[in-house]
């Protein structure tokens, strides 16, 4: 059975003994997880078309559309003519850490362990949070851009052209095989249903404030706090 902590913290099936320093890596969702938004109906807004860009969004991460890809290109394909200064907006005036984000980054880097995010958004974004909170490795979408505006399509990549679910899996176990680690050793943390592959390579799957679906198959759901409430689990 779920053993409930305090209020919003579900956890089930773990050993209650396990604490950070026993896992090797972190990996994190973006947009809705390590973020407070989802970039592309941000982007969506600078082109007066974030409802339908965003009803697509919501029915992507509640599962009921299965083609993943399908459903970004279509997104993303509403993008187009948006100015690069809009992103720019984006980054400097909508997007934030969700809370705790900080702190938990902080401490699986203080425990020892190899931090990645895996997005179905964007490299303008990845790259950025890269930085600021000193990821070591990111996997997502390249926004094609021709004379500073989108151009409505996305960038083929040396792995291919979308970081959809299966992507996300692949590269969690590239990365633990690069490190030499089971993939026990891994946490995956996400919010929707295109999270699930890789949360179900992972040694330990972490919901944040995230989908029905994804509530029930993860091993802690988070549902109420910041993403640092995972070190009530491991600490």
């Amino acid at each position: 059975m779920p053993h409930p902590f305090e209020s919003g913290l579900i956890v089930q099936g773990i050993d209650p003994s396990l604490r950070l320093a026993d896992f090797k890596l972190i990996a994190f969702d973006m947009d809705s997880t390590l973020i407070n938004i989802e970039c592309v109906d941000e982007i969506a807004a600078a082109a007066g078309r974030k409802a339908e860009v965003a009803a697509i969004t919501e029915a992507a991460m509640r599962g009921e559309i299965a083609d993943y890809k399908d459903s970004l290109r279509r997104r993303v394909a509403l993008l187009a003519g948006v100015p690069l200064s809009a992103l720019e907006v984006v980054w400097s005036q909508h997007l934030e850490l969700n809370p705790g984000a900080e702190e938990l980054v902080g401490a699986c880097q203080a425990a020892g362990l190899s931090t990645l995010i895996v997005s179905g958004g964007f490299t303008f974004f990845t790259d950025r949070l890269q930085a600021r909170l000193g990821i070591d490795d990111t996997r997502s979408n390249q926004l094609e851009v021709v004379e500073g505006h989108l151009t409505g399509r996305l960038v083929d990549q040396a792995w291919g052209d979308i970081c959809d679910g299966d992507e996300k899996r692949r590269k969690l176990l590239e990365n633990c095989a690069a490190l030499g680690i089971s993939p026990s050793q891994a946490i995956a943390v996400g919010d929707g249903a295109n999270d699930l592959p890789m949360m179900s390579a992972a040694g330990l799957s972490v919901a944040y404030h995230a989908k029905p679906a994804v509530r029930e198959r993860a091993m802690v759901a988070i549902n109420s706090g910041g993403l640092d409430r995972l070190l009530e689990v491991l600490r």
